[in-house]
């Protein structure tokens, strides 16, 4: 057992909870019985997860109807776009670039013939889910579990459910006839769950996306995602309560029933509804990408022919190693998150290139720090260690960038407009809430790698 990532990860955790409780609105209300008990939860889960042999083994199990997910919308993409040979993705790449330059695959065929695809057929396949109740019913037993362990109210409980399992916007129809008599912590705890979690049209995404054409990496992937996306929701129940605690706890609203509200007539009006709402996700995130991977590539132009004119672009290269080929965003972000990629237990060595991922998630969003992240642990001339990609698969899962905080004001507010105002006022607290929950998690995985 490494003594010293304990260490660092208890110090971490430590950190972490104590930069939230620097932005609590609130000290004295914190709840620190819900605190420890979310803490011990959410550890408690991981270690269940990654450390019992059988409980991982079902998480496999899991893990492999997502790359099945992959495999059945492959057969509709062949129909639609023709069939691809196998290594097309992988061709020649010229690794002396810097990794969000040029990414170690066809990033044109990987996403517009898997990873968008992957989003509808989800989106489609959740919308069937929901008409029948399966869905419903995962998500109160882990309500169930939830507000009993950390005496939540029952609108909280079901939307932090809600998110492991659907987006940060759908979330919250779920639970659409408490929003309006909901308490400013409430919604807060809604939020921060959203932005700490990942909906599920994406996690299938990102699971071809990091684990490529090879079924056991898709599974390894798929594998940690999940634990991710459903160990961030305590996390971000605690960030939440210590940002902005309950006033009156005794007085919040414990019932827990979700809501009945089916969607689409019969199940073909469930699958139209869904593969509706999975292309304009889709859609949305093609847009997103491109035009947030421009504004990089032109942030970097400025910053290069900066670096070239002061010296700098040599200096870097030098004080790196050659791990960045000179000033950019990446470079700048990277010596920004570099301190809090230390908190999260990454191996020193790594701390600039795991800051840059940070910061890329955080100020852009997570598709284009994992796209990053691909580009990295591909690369062997960076040499980035199993420890930080496993780190990194976990702190980039959630939802908590700038442009959500938009994304929720503009969807929950759609169906609560009385919470219109609350929902603006609590928009970077919330972000901050999801970006500690999410560390929380990677912090705990960096201890148990």
């Amino acid at each position: 057992m490494d003594i010293t990532g304990i260490l660092r990860g208890i110090i971490g955790i430590v950190g972490l909870i104590g930069i939230a409780v620097l932005f609590s609105n609130n000290r004295g209300k914190i709840d620190w019985a819900l605190v420890i008990k979310g803490l011990l939860f959410q550890i408690i889960l991981a270690v269940v997860i990654l450390k019992v042999p059988f409980v991982y083994e079902v998480f496999k199990i899991i893990a492999d109807f997502f790359v099945k997910i992959l495999d059945f919308t492959e057969a509709g993409a062949n129909f639609v776009f023709g069939d691809w040979p196998a290594d097309a993705w992988i061709q020649d790449t010229d690794f002396s670039q810097n990794p969000p330059a040029q990414v170690p695959y066809k990033l044109g065929y990987m996403f517009a013939f898997k990873v968008l695809p992957t989003i509808v057929f989800y989106a489609a396949l959740s919308s069937v889910l929901y008409y029948l109740g399966i869905l419903q019913k995962i998500i109160f037993v882990f309500a169930w579990v939830m507000s009993k362990i950390m005496r939540l109210s029952g609108a909280e409980s079901i939307a932090a459910a809600a998110n492991v399992f659907i987006g940060q916007t759908e979330a919250p129809l779920i639970i659409r006839p408490y929003l309006d008599k909901m308490t400013k912590s409430e919604i807060m705890c809604l939020m921060t769950g959203g932005m700490a979690t990942i909906a599920g049209s994406v996690f299938a995404a990102f699971v071809g996306f990091l684990g490529g054409s090879d079924p056991e990496m898709q599974r390894f992937y798929a594998t940690h995602l999940l634990t991710a996306s459903i160990v961030s929701a305590p996390a971000a129940i605690v960030a939440a309560k210590i940002l902005f605690p309950e006033n009156d706890p005794d007085n919040v609203n414990r019932s827990l029933e979700v809501p009945k509200e089916q969607i689409g007539v019969n199940v073909l009006d469930a699958i139209s509804k869904g593969t509706t709402d999975g292309l304009k996700l889709a859609v949305n995130v093609a847009a997103m990408l491109l035009v947030f991977i421009a504004f990089v590539a032109m942030f970097n132009y400025a910053l290069s022919v900066i670096g070239s004119w002061t010296g700098l672009n040599e200096t870097i290269v030098s004080s790196t190693g050659g791990r960045f080929t000179g000033l950019s965003l990446e470079y700048v972000l990277g010596l920004l998150f570099a301190p809090i990629a230390w908190l999260l237990g990454t191996p020193t060595q790594d701390l600039l290139l795991m800051g840059q991922l940070l910061g890329k998630k955080t100020v852009v969003n997570e598709f284009v720090a994992y796209i990053d992240l691909g580009a990295i642990k591909d690369n062997p001339k960076l040499a980035f260690s199993e420890k930080s990609i496993l780190i990194a698969t976990y702190a980039l899962c959630g939802f908590s960038n700038f442009s959500s905080i938009g994304i929720q004001i503009g969807g929950i507010g759609a169906i609560a407009p009385s919470q219109r105002a609350t929902l603006a006022s609590l928009g970077i607290k919330s972000l901050i809430g999801g970006t500690i929950a999410c560390f929380l998690t990677a912090t705990i995985a960096g201890i148990l790698a």
